[in-house]
């Protein structure tokens, strides 16, 4: 600024003075603006970082609490938002014994919904052998006068229950052989020998009931065969582990066509439900194996003639597999979400309302206190579909096909307005929750195209339960042989289960049966060995 010539030198150095500081407070106070922006900026960075940490800590909370709910806890999804039988985990006896428990001879309630008369003691009994008991006095004499007593008659005091262990013994076969008297000379004999039994492995002293007996036992019980040698070593015969793990493999080859039988029966079904489960099979041609193999489970609807459950063993859990188990089939595939079922592009995936229930009662883990209530809204939803769907099976089939769509689509549509409102921090139960379903949306809808799907993917998960189970007590499978062998049992065995059969009786009979029929039976042949057959023998019942 220039001066003025009028003012004195003292005023102008002054002035200049306050200019000088002027200027100095200027770049001063630029310079607090900008440690200003930069503080704001540092606060905002932290204000972010303290939220992030904050959604982290109760993302890691929420998984710590469902971690040891599933551990210690119940498994059972049921709540006071819905009402609808679910799977259940076997516990041991100490669990759920009750010393107040009554007899089973009068009725109770064994649910909240329902009442069932208990069974009582002469109908648990009634398939079984009764012997009679009498029990009589040392001396018939009185005890007042020491006369001789005359029997009036006998009274009933009670019945019990008695069981007798395994028993074994060894069956020498022999068989007549016969010359022809006619047509035998001193040159030349003709000999005709009786047929004998067909042994279901060659060179093998077990019979068809000694490896059922092995298989019921391992895939049925759960019993490992390294306990199963242990048990019948002390029945008085040492068999190795080992031994019955042959005996397990090579007797489950028979198995083979019957299986290839009924997969082809499977694949005609309008309606199949899949499931999948880890394994760990050791060795694989002969060098260990790090990775994982996976048993599938593919099983026939609720209301299929052909009740079966089919297992398969494969190195992966790709959806190749699925390709290649279900080829070009095109009805109703009701799975997880599991995307390797995608692969089945024919056929109709069905989604599992369970599944998505599942994932919000995971929101609401015991012990924590929450006063978000979507989780819970979410879930009276869902139970509110399964009433009504419960509702409706009481009606015949004629008019529940039509009322189903009718009844259940404007109670899908209200749950899909209120999950679609719903925001949910990312990484949280709820968040994932939400986007389950919403993923899962077309799949999940699809249970209305027809009367005969259910709402859940249940009856896959109970088939596979069986083979988890007993996973637990054997753990992992030697080979792939071992893991294929298991495969085809248990296809036979829950198969067998699903049509009421005898186990112990049905494998009997196919491992008589099926080595008469050589390595290339015809269908005719095996449609009478199927587990529906009406063919089977009583003791298969």
């Amino acid at each position: 600024m220039k001066m003025p010539d009028n003012i004195s030198p003292e005023i102008a150095a002054y002035i200049r003075a306050l200019q000088t500081e002027n200027s100095k407070l200027r770049n001063n106070n630029s310079k607090l603006q900008d440690e200003k922006a930069e503080l704001q900026n540092e606060v905002s960075d932290l204000k972010t970082k303290v939220e992030k940490q904050e959604l982290q800590i109760s993302n890691l909370t929420e998984m710590l609490v469902n971690s040891r709910k599933k551990i210690f806890g119940k498994s059972s999804e049921k709540s006071k938002f819905f009402d609808d039988a679910q799977l259940t985990l076997f516990n041991e006896a100490e669990t759920i014994a009750d010393p107040s428990a009554p007899e089973p001879e009068k009725e109770t309630f064994i649910a909240a919904h329902k009442r069932r008369k208990k069974r009582t003691k002469a109908e648990i009994t009634e398939n079984l052998q009764h012997i009679k008991q009498v029990c009589d006095m040392e001396k018939a004499e009185c005890e007042i006068c020491g006369g001789e007593l005359t029997c009036i008659g006998e009274e009933f005091v009670r019945s019990e229950l008695n069981i007798i262990p395994a028993q074994m013994y060894v069956v020498d076969i022999y068989r007549k052989v016969y010359k022809c008297k006619n047509c035998s000379d001193d040159e030349h004999t003709n000999i005709f020998k009786a047929a004998a039994p067909v042994s279901v492995m060659k060179g093998s002293m077990a019979t068809p009931a000694t490896v059922a007996y092995v298989m019921q036992q391992k895939y049925q019980l759960g019993m490992p065969l390294t306990r199963q040698s242990k048990y019948l070593k002390e029945l008085g015969a040492e068999i190795g582990s080992n031994t019955l793990a042959n005996w397990v493999i090579k007797s489950s080859q028979w198995f083979e066509k019957l299986w290839d039988r009924m997969q082809s029966i499977l694949l005609a079904e309008p309606i199949i439900h899949a499931d999948e489960t880890p394994l760990r099979v050791l060795n694989r041609d002969g060098k260990p194996v790090d990775s994982r193999s996976t048993m599938w489970v593919f099983c026939s609807g609720k209301y299929s003639e052909h009740k079966m459950s089919l297992y398969f063993h494969h190195a992966t859990k790709s959806g190749q597999v699925v390709k290649d188990i279900l080829g070009d089939y095109s009805g109703y595939l009701q799975t997880d979400g599991n995307p390797a079922y995608n692969f089945a592009v024919n056929a109709v995936r069905v989604g599992c309302w369970a599944h998505a229930r599942r994932k919000f009662t995971d929101c609401l883990p015991k012990g924590v206190k929450s006063e978000d209530t979507r989780a819970e809204k979410a879930l009276a939803l869902i139970g509110k579909i399964f009433a009504a769907d419960e509702g409706l099976k009481e009606l015949p089939e004629d008019q529940r096909a039509p009322k189903r769509p009718e009844i259940l689509k404007p109670l899908l549509d209200e749950y899909w307005k209120y999950i679609e409102s719903i925001y949910a921090s990312g990484g949280s139960n709820l968040a994932k929750a939400v986007t389950y379903s919403l993923h899962q949306k077309t799949q999940l809808n699809n249970v209305l195209l027809d009367e005969k799907l259910e709402l859940t993917n249940n009856r896959a998960e109970r088939a596979v339960k069986p083979f988890v189970i007993g996973r637990k007590n054997w753990l992992f499978s030697d080979t792939d042989k071992g893991a294929d062998a298991s495969a085809r049992c248990y296809s036979i065995i829950e198969s067998a289960n699903l049509n009421g059969l005898n186990v112990f009786g049905y494998l009997s009979y196919l491992l008589t049966e099926l080595p008469k029929l050589g390595n290339e039976p015809t269908d005719e042949q095996l449609d009478k060995l199927l587990p529906w057959s009406d063919t089977l023998p009583d003791y298969c019942r």
